[in-house]
């Protein structure tokens, strides 16, 4: 296993999940600034925005993973809720937190609010599967064992669940389904195929549509997950995080359906407003100057 520490310099120390988590944020912002470019939008306001998006996000992840581990773990040791390099962010409180920042930014600058959900839907997916590393590193995000050729080691001091018996689960022969691996590799794949269909359909879809079509996707991986997870908060007899997925789904999915069945927008405005914009800028470059000529 990795050491999660990546260097100290005296009592600092500098760890693979903060590494980690600020280069999915790099990485996240570089696909947004493109999507925002494609759709002609300035993306420098992509970068102003990144800053409050990513402090809304990590406070919603952790928000989100205290209240999960709040018995077991928090109440018991309140000061470990700051400690966030240890690992511990929730990506459905990070969705939430990010898209509260996004919408807060667009009231304030008057922008258009949908079109920048819908630019940096797909980049969250990019951000998500990297940030996915972390919980390798941390050990963390694993599901029962397996016999499977990718499953991978976890020590004692990271079991939960029926596995911590080490004497049922050896640690050097038991290995577990890498569920942060399983979501990153999910995360990409609705990376390319929200990307494709934004560009091969961006005449016919409304502003907001990749956020929404990005809700459905990422709740079904959610689902999917939570089957092999043990310790889940639970709602009544649900895992919280399936309940709120399968809720997601119908409300996003729904709203996709609604919309478009009653024309709640405008099929390809940003293909339009562009395509307006750089034909006034051509026509204002043409134009004759009306400017006295010298003598």
């Amino acid at each position: 296993m990795i050491d999660p520490i990546l260097f100290q310099v005296g009592p600092l120390q500098v760890h693979w999940y903060g590494v980690i988590i600020a280069s999915a944020v790099l990485l996240a912002g570089v696909v947004g600034s493109i999507e925002a470019r494609r759709r002609g939008e300035d993306p420098e306001i992509g970068w102003s925005m990144l800053l409050p998006v990513l402090v809304l996000a990590v406070i919603g992840a952790r928000i989100y993973h205290v209240i999960h581990e709040w018995g077991p773990v928090y109440s018991r040791d309140p000061s470990l809720i700051p400690q966030i390099w240890l690992g511990g962010l929730a990506i459905p409180g990070a969705v939430a937190g990010g898209v509260i920042a996004i919408w807060l930014y667009c009231r304030i600058e008057k922008l258009n609010t949908l079109r920048w959900f819908d630019i940096f839907a797909s980049a969250m997916l990019l951000g998500q599967a990297i940030g996915r590393l972390g919980n390798f590193v941390n050990q963390e995000l694993y599901g029962p064992p397996t016999s499977l050729p990718w499953g991978i080691p976890i020590d004692a001091e990271h079991r939960v669940g029926p596995w911590t018996d080490i004497v049922a689960h050896p640690v050097d022969m038991t290995r577990f389904h890498p569920l942060f691996a399983y979501e990153g590799l999910l995360n990409l794949l609705g990376l390319v195929l929200l990307l494709w269909i934004a560009r091969r359909f961006a005449h016919r879809l409304y502003d907001g549509d990749v956020l929404l079509m990005y809700l459905v996707w990422y709740s079904g991986v959610r689902i999917y997950l939570e089957t092999f997870r043990v310790e889940n908060w639970m709602i009544g007899a649900i895992p919280a995080a399936t309940l709120v997925a399968i809720v997601t789904i119908v409300v996003a999915g729904g709203l996709f359906i609604l919309r478009h069945a009653r024309g709640w927008g405008t099929p390809g405005a940003w293909m339009r407003e562009k395509a307006q914009r750089e034909a006034d800028a051509e026509a204002s470059a043409s134009a004759p100057s009306t400017e006295p000529s010298p003598g």
